[in-house]
């Protein structure tokens, strides 16, 4: 047997692991292509996504000018937009001069407001202006949004400290939702979507009973990302899954099968624990985590909702501290209305009831004592006509293009009556 035996088949052995490896690379390459070209053809929203950052003070935003794209489960809604440079799902901020020498309009909210479910174009803030232009030249209205999802007024007061009070607003706008009354307290907050509560800013109790404004945590984004899904992909990875729709949809995948946090434990494990902390022993006391739904969807019928407490007549403690800190929270809004000098209304939309509901009763009970005016969506609706079903996506429930529409026509309205 000849010496070089051994490397001839130590070479034929390589050859042939660079061929099957070319093989491999190159099916994977051709698979790549054709779901890139696929994705490309058939649906170019592939995954809903939209990268964030945290703002110190104010907790986590998109990053500038990042591309948010949003997709309905049940096919309602497919959108692309991108974020201003401040991270607000808007166009670019007004210009502070220009703002102050209008009557400008500054919606803060929700994700209502950050309305990812529609177009730019099609937002209440933005319809409000082309409807005051042809019907209220003289006013000169302009108007932006500053929403994000998830937050309660509490969690939306430095939006106005930060970036609206410089820009010297006449009308300031809160559009409320039902879950405002959980999500602007930080026990609630706490026990609903454990983590989260770091990531805003919340009004709290000092040890001598005054309220102070707490700012987030900063090391709170990594969390929330971990919380939320995962880490987000760095370096090659991210800018990879940025240009491509077949990398982002398997990125989207991997994701969600190893890397999301698990579920979170059920809610009378998350009580107990949050009870067993100090100073969180009385969330118990009227009430048992086995007597709340937290989904009246999922099936599970044997419990009131956290709202049906809420809104109850008598409501336990850990209830009526959200009640507390929503009503806190409209009285800061209030208190800079007064050092500012704008106006100040409460927008609440289709699904809080007319004016004889239970929850826009508990509303002005907050919001008459302060002298905020209160311009019930779903009243609107009806008194012109309109179908309040039409104003919501049927699964997603948020607002329609109509529903922002409508909107803006109750702000128009209430901007013909108070010219001032």
């Amino acid at each position: 047997m000849s010496m070089d035996a051994p490397f001839r088949n130590a070479r034929s052995v390589l050859r042939v692991a660079a061929w099957n490896a070319a093989l491999i690379l190159g099916g994977l390459a051709l698979i790549a292509i054709a779901g890139e070209a696929w994705l490309r053809l058939t649906d170019p929203l592939v995954t809903s996504a939209a990268r964030s950052r945290f703002v110190p003070g104010v907790g986590l935003l998109h990053e500038p000018h990042a591309e948010v794209r949003t997709r309905s489960r049940h096919g309602e809604f497919a959108t692309v937009a991108r974020a201003n440079s401040l991270g607000f799902l808007d166009r670019e901020p007004p210009d502070p001069a220009r703002a102050a020498a209008s009557c400008h309009v500054a919606v803060i909210g929700d994700s209502f407001v950050a309305a990812r479910e529609v177009a730019i174009a099609d937002k209440a803030h933005v319809r409000l202006e082309a409807l005051a232009a042809a019907a209220l030249p003289e006013l000169d209205v302009t108007a932006s949004a500053w929403g994000r999802g998830g937050i309660g007024q509490a969690n939306q007061l430095p939006f106005y400290d930060r970036y609206v009070r410089g820009l010297r607003p006449n009308l300031v706008v809160l559009p409320f939702v039902n879950n405002d009354f959980t999500e602007n307290s930080p026990t609630q907050m706490a026990l609903w979507e454990p983590g989260k509560p770091d990531t805003l800013a919340f009004l709290v109790r000092t040890a001598d009973g005054a309220v102070r404004l707490r700012p987030p945590d900063p090391g709170s984004a990594e969390h929330a990302r971990r919380l939320w899904g995962g880490e987000e992909p760095r370096g090659a990875v991210r800018a990879l899954t940025e240009r491509s729709l077949f990398a982002r949809w398997l990125e989207d995948k991997l994701r969600r099968r190893f890397w999301n946090a698990p579920t979170p434990p059920p809610i009378e494990e998350r009580a107990a624990a949050l009870a067993a902390r100090p100073g969180y022993g009385w969330i118990l006391d009227g009430w048992e985590p086995t007597q709340v739904r937290a989904d009246a969807a999922s099936g599970d019928l044997g419990g009131r909702s956290r709202y049906d407490w809420i809104l109850s007549d008598s409501p336990p403690p850990l209830f009526a501290e959200a009640l507390e800190f929503t009503a806190l929270a409209l009285a800061e809004f209030r208190a800079r209305a007064e050092r500012d000098g704008y106006a100040l209304v409460i927008l609440p939309v289709h699904h809080m009831g007319g004016e004889t509901g239970r929850a826009s009763a508990v509303l002005h009970g907050m919001a008459d004592p302060l002298g905020i005016p209160v311009i019930n969506q779903h009243d609107w609706i009806v008194n012109t006509g309109g179908r309040v079903a039409d104003a919501f996506f049927p699964h997603d429930r948020h607002w329609t293009p109509q529903g922002h529409q409508w909107a803006a026509e109750a702000l128009l309205d209430w901007l013909r009556r108070h010219p001032e």
